[in-house]
């Protein structure tokens, strides 16, 4: 039964979401191509919960949301706060925050175009970007030596709680703070 027990083990630990008795059943019988008891199922689980519960493990399975997931012990939430806390200092410069707008509003986009917007250099903002996954390469610029064209991706979208590109603030919308200029790529006076 403990081959049993690691294979639903592996498989709540992987489960993106809480896991339901009837999707661990069918993978687990697509895999073993054979009829598995459900009683068997929920027995290796109630053994794995009991297994989890001992304070050698820093997580245990819980049965929520009609299945089961992998979560930690509610006496190590301050060391995950501070974890998610220094986590989310890992903010967006203000650099790389005006490059993504510019992409945002303009795109398709160059470097060379935003650099112009910009009016300093923005390779590394660009990589940062690219590395968060907030902008992809949208293709090639049919302009000489064919540039690369950034846009913003579907991460860009969830990272600000929008749907799509028309529910960014329009440059109106948006209340100019005291002594910055209302248009990008202006020149400061």
């Amino acid at each position: 039964m403990d081959f049993l027990q690691n294979h639903i083990e592996a498989l709540v630990f992987c489960a993106p979401e809480p896991i339901s008795l009837a999707e661990v059943r069918a993978c687990l019988m697509e895999m073993f191509e054979a009829e598995i008891p459900e009683e068997n199922i929920s027995e290796a689980i109630q053994k794995l919960i009991k297994k989890y519960n001992e304070d050698i493990y820093a997580f245990q399975i819980y049965q929520i949301g009609g299945g089961f997931q992998f979560l930690t012990k509610p006496a190590y939430q301050v060391s995950i706060s501070i974890l998610l806390k220094q986590q989310s200092k890992k903010r967006l410069s203000n650099a790389a925050l005006e490059t993504l707008a510019i992409i945002a509003y303009k795109q398709p986009i160059t470097k060379s175009e935003i650099e112009q917007i910009r009016g300093v250099n923005c390779d590394y903002a660009v990589q940062k970007l690219l590395e968060k996954e907030l902008v992809f390469i949208k293709g090639k610029s049919e302009a000489v030596g064919r540039p690369l064209l950034y846009g913003t991706s579907d991460k860009f979208m969830n990272y600000f709680g929008i749907n799509s590109l028309k529910d960014l603030p329009l440059p109106k919308d948006v209340a100019p703070d005291e002594g910055l200029n209302n248009t990008i790529g202006e020149a400061k006076e």
